[in-house]
């Protein structure tokens, strides 16, 4: 493939030999690991940003009761306009942590600022960088030097070298517990958000041992595609999706246009478990 000298420099996000295959345990409910990572397939939802604890309580309790494996959140969100919903930082991490504890479900958000790192680390169970961030080298050397499972987005114009370059970082500075998530790529196309790479899915799984998602909310930005394309991504290969969902997308403070609701999202899950049967996949 082109770029083969900067691959190479990829000692250890790349595969070392066949069997080889990154798994990640994160604590789940009644002490189960959630499990994460090849023979398995992982379910992330909830909304684009925390809004408030009750509607976000009541959310996480109907997800896990439609098969969620992991909460997703985001407190400190990045957004284009400095008018619009950034999330409510500590405070959203606090409604996390509650989450946390009345679901048992493990939680993923996103950290934007070093500063930020400790109260992450001690609200969340994995981290996630966001596409801006995935070349943010100091960010993610510092995510190499804590022990939590840390999830690495695509950039938004990345190749696929330079996306295993920035988890190379994460992994050279003593973090072993890294996977990775497509998220759509910027292209000429507009009748879309983005454009999902799923091609990425069998050729990342194919050079790397690390565990790939895939979030079809930001890759296709439009509801109705975020059932097919999780559906696609499944049979791709990837090791889990991650989807937003709302109480109510018309109202969502962010992302609402690309957010399922929550029967939308039972149905989906209900779909995602029948076809990881027929591939004799695990959905815990």
């Amino acid at each position: 493939m082109t770029g083969e000298g900067k691959m190479n420099a990829c000692k250890l996000a790349l595969r070392q030999e066949k069997a080889h295959q990154t798994i990640i345990e994160v604590p789940g409910p009644a002490s189960a690991p959630v499990m994460i990572g090849q023979g398995y397939f992982t379910l992330i939802a909830g909304p684009c940003a925390v809004e408030n604890r009750d509607d976000y309580l009541e959310l996480a309790v109907r997800l896990k009761n439609g098969g969620l494996h992991i909460l997703r959140g985001g407190a400190f969100k990045p957004r284009t306009s400095p008018y619009s919903f950034s999330g409510l930082g500590i405070e959203g991490l606090d409604i996390l942590s509650e989450a946390r504890s009345v679901t048992g479900l493990p939680v993923i958000t996103e950290l934007m600022d070093i500063r930020n790192l400790d109260a992450v680390c001690c609200h969340a169970d994995i981290i996630q960088v966001g596409s801006r961030n995935m070349q943010n080298y100091a960010l993610l050397k510092e995510l190499g030097r804590v022990k939590m499972p840390v999830m690495l987005k695509r950039g938004l114009s990345a190749t696929i070298e330079e996306w295993l370059l920035a988890a190379e970082y994460i992994l050279e500075a003593g973090n072993q517990r890294v996977m990775l998530c497509e998220r759509g790529i910027r292209t000429f196309e507009t009748a879309t958000r983005n454009t999902l790479d799923i091609n990425a899915i069998p050729l990342v799984k194919t050079l790397s041992h690390l565990p790939v998602f895939v979030d079809p909310s930001h890759g296709s930005g439009i509801r109705s595609l975020v059932s097919p394309v999780a559906k696609a991504a499944l049979i791709a290969g990837a090791d889990g999706v991650m989807v937003e969902v709302h109480q109510n997308p018309a109202e969502a403070l962010s992302d609402g246009q690309q957010s399922l609701n929550p029967d939308e999202f039972n149905q989906l899950s209900q779909e995602l478990r029948k076809i990881a049967g027929y591939e004799k996949r695990v959905f815990l």
